[in-house]
């Protein structure tokens, strides 16, 4: 037997002021997009917002439907959107948040492994990793370099690409 450990960095901020305009920025533009989540059921709404190398701003919100698991989650929408109509503009970083009446949210909550395993996807499209920041209401936020800090042990089998 041979013992293995993973370690992660990323880099944790107190506040939103403490990151740049542009991420600053981003992460109002996910705010915005939480306003468009259609969460009847979990009331749990979340926004995501893709920065492009254009320059250009991409929106998600989830989107939930009465016949589980029909519904997507922020990051999907928007790396989906991407995938469909911009491939050829790289993702440089993506914001999420979320938020719901029912409690107050002090941490940021990661994406789910279903999201990450599509992130995951479109870095392997672009060939580069994806900067994520992850914030909540009350200004914690994490910047994390790459899915495979969150997903370490990635999907990815080479003889399906034919």
């Amino acid at each position: 037997m041979t013992n293995h450990e993973i370690t992660i960095q990323f880099k944790e901020y107190s506040t939103l002021f403490e990151l740049s305009e542009t991420y600053r920025s981003l992460c109002d533009k996910a705010v915005k997009a939480m306003g468009n989540s259609h969460s009847p059921y979990s009331k749990f709404r979340v926004g995501a917002a893709l920065l492009l190398e254009s320059g250009k701003i991409l929106h998600g919100s989830n989107q939930e439907n009465v016949a589980y698991p029909s519904g997507l989650c922020a990051e999907r929408v928007a790396l989906f959107n991407w995938g469909a109509n911009h491939p050829d503009d790289p993702i440089i970083a993506m914001a999420v948040t979320a938020q719901t009446d029912a409690f107050e949210i002090t941490h940021p909550v990661p994406s789910c492994g279903a999201c990450l395993q599509v992130m995951a996807e479109c870095e392997k499209q672009q060939g580069r990793a994806i900067e994520v920041i992850l914030f909540c209401s009350n200004g914690t936020a994490r910047v994390i370099n790459g899915v495979s800090s969150f997903l370490p042990f990635l999907f990815f089998e080479e003889r399906l690409n034919g």
